[in-house]
This record gives structure tokens, sequence and C-alpha cells, in this order.
């Protein structure tokens, strides 16, 4: 291991948020881990539609051993004007620095100083695009599909934002529209019509009170929880509307389905308005029980936490992989104008998963 490890993390992480790789915008970055995984002499290869895979996976040596993938996403959201990047007071600023530059870092450099034989697991090493976009963009699934290999995986750990903590499981994430209809005419007189935006008042009023609801699963809480989001209606300020929107986003715990979480969502919505379901990405389990779980934790000493959001995990969940979140950056830090990772959380996710790689 070099004595500059932490600034060479630091170094890499700003050399990735350089590169421009908002969603359905990834090919650069894409290209740019693949050259630089070659000069490291990584096994790895373009696995197509901005897919990239390393290690065990592109044609490393594989041993009678647990087969553990590392994940990233490439892509990040819009740029608010915080690209190129910069290193000032021992963190990297920038677009992604957090969400998930940093963690792509974390995984290259990893790559290039554990060779097989240095290794008591076989490791993987899964880039791929478009996560920030509605999971139906995503570029993973497919890639899940067809690349059988992926499949014989004894563990994911999605390296999402989680401030080198564990997060176990994550919510679903329900999309829809719900619209008002009712009948348009002159707001002078507007006994003569039906309101459309007084039904939506009346509708979002009720999801309102809609209790927070508390799903214990392997001593870790995931709260139930639906919300409007957007609203939308009128055409002019004499006219009475006939018809309103709004976008609902339900979030369900690990233990309800996809299906059944559509259903409970039209219980609430469709006495008042239509429900169109625009996308539902399922929720994904706690596999806090796993082994190779448990040697993460030990070595680390990792906090474990309930995943209150969705990630990936979701769509290797649904192939039937065990899989974790583990990544350097800090959720509160994702998307923000002023995004950082500071070295020092750089350097421990390293210092972690090396452990726990090398020792098994």
């Amino acid at each position: 291991m070099h004595a500059d490890l932490t600034g060479r993390l630091a170094a890499r992480t700003l050399e990735l948020v350089d590169v421009p790789s908002e969603s359905r915008d990834e090919q650069a970055l894409a290209a740019h881990v693949l050259g630089v995984l070659t000069g490291l002499d990584v096994p790895v290869r373009d696995a197509g539609d901005t897919c990239v895979l390393a290690g065990a996976l592109a044609g490393g040596r594989r041993e009678d051993r647990p087969l553990v993938l590392l994940a990233g996403h490439l892509d990040t959201v819009p740029t608010q004007g915080n690209r190129p990047g910069r290193l000032q007071d021992g963190a990297v600023h920038g677009l992604g620095a957090s969400d998930m530059k940093a963690a792509l870092a974390v995984m290259i450099e990893l790559a290039g100083d554990l060779t097989p034989d240095r290794c008591a697991i076989d490791v993987g090493y899964v880039f791929f695009g478009r996560e920030e976009l509605p999971v139906a963009e995503s570029a993973l699934t497919p890639l899940l599909g067809r690349e059988p290999a992926l499949l014989g995986a004894d563990l994911v750990l999605m390296m999402e934002p989680t401030d080198n903590a564990l997060h176990a499981g994550c919510l679903g994430n329900l999309n829809a529209t719900w619209s008002f209809h009712g009948r348009s005419g002159h707001s002078g007189r507007p006994w003569t019509a039906d309101n459309a935006i007084h039904r939506a008042a009346r509708g979002i009023a009720e999801l309102a009170d809609v209790p927070y609801t508390d799903h214990e699963h392997d001593g870790l809480v995931f709260t139930e929880a639906v919300s409007v989001t957007r609203i939308a209606g009128g055409i002019a300020d004499n006219v009475v509307p006939d018809v309103a929107t709004a976008h609902v986003n339900y979030r369900y715990p690990p233990g309800i389905a996809a299906a059944d979480a559509e259903t409970r969502l039209r219980a609430w919505c469709e006495p008042h308005g239509t429900l169109e379901i625009v996308s539902n990405a399922p929720s994904a389990p706690v596999v806090l029980a796993h082994p190779l779980v448990r040697s993460l934790r030990e070595h680390g000493d990792l906090a474990v936490q309930a995943k209150q959001a969705w990630t990936p995990i979701a769509e290797f969940a649904a192939f039937g992989l065990p899989a974790v979140n583990f990544g350097p950056g800090d959720p509160q830090q994702a998307h923000r104008r002023d995004e950082l990772v500071t070295e020092a959380a750089l350097r421990r996710s390293y210092d972690v998963l090396r452990a726990f790689i090398t020792e098994g």
C-alpha cells in the first residue's frame, strides 16, 4: 500500500468528478474507467450500454471461494455549476463527489491494489449507468439479464452514499399521476361548474391524513410514507378548471410486494380521482444475517441503519442476489450544489473494504 493512499483516493475522486456523466450521458466516464483499469493491469471489459465489468467478472482468476460484487453507478444528477471540482480543506468538492464518484474511486483503487493472490474472496467490480432515472431506464437490470456470471455472486455491496455505515434493505418507490376531473365554467358563476382543483384539495387533504407507519425488520425500522410532491391545474384566472393533476410518491417497506403497494395506493386515491402508475421500483429485503455481511460489519465495526430510501440493491434482489449498501459518501451531501466528500471518509471506506477482502 502506498503511503500517499489518502491523497491518491482524493485525486482519483476529483478526476472522476471532472468527467461529465449526467444520466444518459455516461459514455465518456465508462470509457475513462475502462482505460484507467486497463492501465492498472486490472482484468476489465466493456459490457455494453455504459456498463463496465472488472476483476473476477472480466477474466480474472476465480478460486473456490465466495464472490462479492462491488457496484457503483456512473451517472450524476444535472450540474448546478459545480463542475469542475476542487480539493479544499480536506475534501473533494463537486458534482457527484458524494453520490457517487467517491465510491467509484475507492472501487478503482481497490481493484488496482488487490491482486487475487492478496484476497481471501473473489471480487468483481460492476460499473453501470442511468441510476438517477426511473428504474425502468436503469442500465443495471438489463446487465443482470445478459451477464450470467453476475448471478453467481454470494453478496453485493452497492456503494451508494452511507457515510461508511451499513444500510440494510431499502424502501420501494412508487410514483403515480393522480388526475381529478370536473366541469369548466365562468369563475363569476362557479356554481354552474365543478371545480377540479377543489376536488383535488379534498382528495389531497385525505391522503395527507394517512399516517406514517413504522415497520420493523431484523431490528431496523422502515417508515412507510405517501406524499403529494407536485400539483397543477387551471388555464386562466377567470375559468373554473375541469382538470387538475397531482404527482404522488409512495415509499413502502420491505415485506410489501410491488403489486400490493399499487393496491394500497389505489385504495387511498381512486375514490377521489384517476390514478396512473408511472413507475414502481420494488423494495429490497434486510440480509443482516448473511455471514459475509456479518464479516463486513465486524471488520469495520460498522453502524447499521435501515435504508430509508430506494437503491439498486432492489434490482439485485429481484435476481435473487443478497445485497447491502455501503459507501464513503454522506447521503446528506447527495445532489447538493455544494456537494463534497471528505478525504477521511474515502480512506475509511477503502480501509474497511480492504480488510474485508483480504482477511475474509
